[in-house]
């Protein structure tokens, strides 16, 4: 075993929850500690997923969890969810907060904006503001790197089944295994393996957009690795957070969260959804999957001046791209590529079933429609004042629920429930959610499991080296 090859720690993967991971650890075992962190892609791209993402975080300003969050984990999961797992989680988040601040990640704090929605902090600078905190940390640390456009093959073991590194393939194409005392799994799930997520997921998979660059690097090979040796698996296989974007563009992220205000038709230019039922935080995903499974991964916001004059409003579609504008509706629909005479009776019906209470976007408002299916619950508003807008959109994929599963340590568990020794995982290859994800916490679940994965290792290392002394 050379020196280049000899670690402490190896994580693979270089988003939120590596990072945290490595920097923990790396501040828990002091700086000697040599820690190897491993990224697919190339220094330009590093950070996952998490480098992409504006990074919302469902805390207040004491960062604390949103109260209802668990209880909304175990609601929409039918208690299939780890009880524990969140809990550890809840408790653990006013800690995180600090590890962000310690790190100079600057957090910025807003009001909900609609009734129903809770608060939430995001980082000055997104995602991309923690990707580069945490990695100036390792960079600077003497006897830590980042490995870039280095792959994991598979994990090592010993003769009794602990891990003890893991096998990688470098930029040269070339097999080496890095020796480690403890491996952190934080290389996202499945959603950038169409193979993958055509045998869970199911037909079309292949039709879904990743929904930034990172998300292409995300090929499940922390779950199959981990799998390979006897690792238990949680969460829901076929289960996906996805989100519409505009059509039109590359831009990563590129997300319209405003459908609630608008009316969403399909590519026959009909209405399938009632986009008021609840605040857009908690349908946002809903509609997405919506439009996928079954609306032909096609799908259409359509509204007027009414709204487009309301910078809070507008503020919600968020993408490079100026709306669809017209006149008339029937020019509208000529436009986005619809029946110009099927999209003008659907607007015409829906302004007809529109009740005559006022439209008030920062409450549930009771402004529904009347006699037509499906019903519009809230914010039915007329769409009635020209010109009139329209932003073309299908559903993108952010992460998939099914991964490994994991206690409170971020230690991965076992088929039989025991931890498998020297190994950790977090991030979104850590399987937890069911039928639904309660938002703005991806980001700070990363962050929360990948920073105990790295001080729990620390400890069993400095536990270890004082045994044998």
């Amino acid at each position: 075993m050379t020196d280049e090859t000899a670690y402490d720690l190896v994580v693979v993967g270089c988003g939120g929850a590596g990072l945290s991971a490595a920097v923990a650890y790396i501040e828990a075992a002091g700086p000697d500690a040599r820690v190897a962190v491993l990224e697919r892609a190339a220094e330009a791209d590093r950070g996952g997923s998490t480098r992409w993402t504006t990074a919302g975080l469902r805390v207040d300003q004491d960062f604390v969890l949103d109260p209802r969050w668990v209880g909304r984990v175990q609601e929409v999961s039918k208690n299939l969810a780890d009880i524990e797992y969140c809990l550890a989680f809840e408790r653990e988040i006013p800690n995180t907060g600090e590890f962000l601040k310690d790190h100079g990640v600057e957090l910025l704090y807003g009001e909900p904006p609609v009734e129903g929605m809770t608060k939430t902090a995001r980082p000055n600078g997104g995602g991309l503001a923690i990707v580069d905190a945490l990695a100036r940390h390792v960079d600077a640390a003497p006897n830590a790197s980042i490995h870039y456009q280095t792959e994991a093959v598979r994990l090592s073991l010993s003769d009794e089944g602990r891990v003890d590194g893991v096998v990688v393939r470098g930029p040269d194409g070339l097999l080496k295994t890095l020796h480690a005392q403890s491996v952190v799994l934080a290389c996202g799930g499945f959603e950038g393996n169409y193979e993958m997520l055509t045998q869970y997921v199911g037909q079309n998979a292949v039709d879904l957009k990743v929904l930034a660059p990172g998300t292409q690097y995300n090929k499940g090979d922390g779950i199959r690795m981990a799998t390979e040796i006897g690792a238990a698996t949680s969460g829901q296989f076929d289960g996906i957070h996805a989100e519409l974007v505009d059509i039109r563009t590359d831009r990563a992220d590129a997300v319209l969260y405003g459908h609630s205000y608008t009316i969403v038709v399909n590519e026959d230019a009909k209405r399938f959804y009632d986009e008021g039922a609840k605040n857009f935080a908690d349908s946002f995903e809903l509609i997405a999957y919506e439009v996928w499974a079954n609306q032909h991964q096609a799908a259409f916001f359509i509204t007027d001046e009414a709204v487009m004059s309301q910078p809070q409003l507008t503020a919600w579609f968020d993408t490079d791209m100026p709306p669809v504008k017209a006149d008339t509706i029937r020019d509208l629909a000529a436009q986005l590529g619809l029946d110009p005479e099927a999209l003008e009776q659907t607007v015409t019906e829906f302004n007809a079933a529109c009740n005559d209470r006022d439209f008030v976007p920062g409450i549930f408002d009771g402004k529904a429609t009347e006699g037509i299916e499906p019903p519009k619950s809230n914010w039915a508003n007329p769409i009635s004042h020209p010109p009139y807008y329209g932003y073309p959109v299908s559903a993108a994929v952010c992460f998939t629920y099914g991964g490994l599963k994991t206690d409170t340590s971020a230690r991965v568990l076992s088929k039989g429930g025991v931890p498998i020794p020297n190994l950790y995982a977090a991030g979104e290859l850590v399987g937890l959610f069911y039928h639904e994800y309660p938002a703005a916490t991806s980001v700070l679940k990363a962050l929360t499991f990948g920073r105990l994965a790295g001080a729990h290792a620390a400890a069993e290392a400095h536990a270890t080296a004082a045994a044998t002394a």
